[in-house]
């Protein structure tokens, strides 16, 4: 029986390709090259998004289509697209992601990576390999176009699992609530739809992530790329006409592309107001003067720790800054804290003084 190839999520948009063997041992795989892998043997990823975005069982012996990616995830896995051809890749990601893991959260030692054999690359009628990403001069002239007048909320964290979805989420069904036109976007990550269908069973109108132009990821993106993404998908939201856009960004505060976007002016000018979410009292504190640090104080914080009373008090006794429980940004009322805005583009007034 001839096995059926199971296309993943990042690869939705590949509609018809040839398969190339003939670069498996000589191509030096970029992020978003498309190619066919055989599973081997089946660790840490049991399962991979499809294109519909339904998570389907993995066994050995699968054909699978996969991208390249990198990947930093700290209760999960960090991998990298490998600089050359390799006898085994990984499957670094649910959503179809592939590359070479270097580390892994200790608990998951034991199952090890989804190990993967590469079968061929995926080409275009002139044999070129396809790739999932937006060229970056198009991605660059598509932000150009931006006009998105929406209130930008930004959701970080100390930390992967410190509550920033939960949080992006019930922020959005409050301001929902508030009889506001609320989008979600997810700008940094791994891909995979998890989030994004949290925010829009919270109530969001309408979300999005990097995905939507391509990326598997965003790890080891340059700053101006990330940048450029931004505006792209912000331009994208504006058919929809959100009033809010709810952005979350990924991991915590001392990741590469968190503490780069938290650090830029046009990025932060573009910023209304910053919510943090953290998994105990002192992170809170800890996290808190970081973010002073880089002019990025939050209107509230939130997270983890908010469900345990006792955690509240501690941060209530020792910060200025609000405490928003799930039920607190579950109420119409929290549009309250979002009516003037926090940042402004320092590097444009730092231009305008000159």
């Amino acid at each position: 029986m001839q096995t059926a190839i199971k296309k993943s999520f990042i690869c939705k948009n590949i509609k018809s390709y040839n398969l190339d063997k003939s670069q498996i041992l000589s191509h030096l795989p970029k992020v978003g090259d498309v190619a066919l892998f055989r599973v081997n043997k089946i660790g840490k990823h049991t399962r991979i998004q499809n294109y519909r975005g339904k998570n389907r069982l993995l066994f050995p012996g699968d054909l699978v289509l996969l991208a390249f990616g990198n990947r930093y995830a700290t209760n999960q896995i960090e991998g990298y697209v490998p600089d050359t051809p390799q006898p085994e890749y990984h499957i670094l990601g649910q959503g179809g992601v592939a590359g070479i893991v270097r580390t892994m959260y200790a608990p998951l030692l034991e199952k090890g990576p989804t190990s993967l054999e590469l079968v061929a690359y995926a080409t275009d009628e002139n044999g070129r390999i396809l790739n999932t990403k937006t060229p970056q001069r198009e991605l660059m002239q598509v932000a150009r176009k931006n006009k998105n007048s929406a209130k930008v909320i930004l959701s970080v964290g100390t930390a992967m699992d410190s509550g920033k979805t939960t949080t992006a989420g019930y922020l959005c069904r409050g301001i929902a609530k508030s009889g506001k036109k609320v989008a979600y976007m997810k700008l940094t990550g791994t891909v995979y739809t998890k989030d994004m269908n949290f925010a829009l069973d919270c109530g969001a109108h309408v979300v999005i992530d990097f995905s939507y132009y391509g990326f598997p990821s965003t790890f080891m993106c340059g700053e101006k790329e990330l940048i450029h993404l931004f505006h792209a998908l912000l331009h994208a939201l504006e058919k929809d006409a959100p009033e809010y856009v709810v952005v979350e960004i990924a991991d915590g505060l001392l990741q590469r592309e968190t503490a780069m976007l938290l650090q830029d002016p046009d990025f932060m000018g573009r910023v209304n107001n910053v919510i943090f979410s953290a998994g105990d009292s002192l992170s809170v504190l800890s996290g808190m003067n970081l973010l002073e640090t880089w002019g990025a104080k939050p209107f509230a914080v939130s997270g983890v720790f908010t469900s345990r009373p006792l955690l509240v008090q501690e941060v209530n006794a020792a910060s200025p800054v609000p405490v928003l429980t799930l039920e607190d940004l579950d109420s119409a009322e929290v549009i309250e804290y979002l009516k003037e805005k926090q940042f402004i583009n320092l590097k444009k007034h730092a231009d305008l003084a000159a």
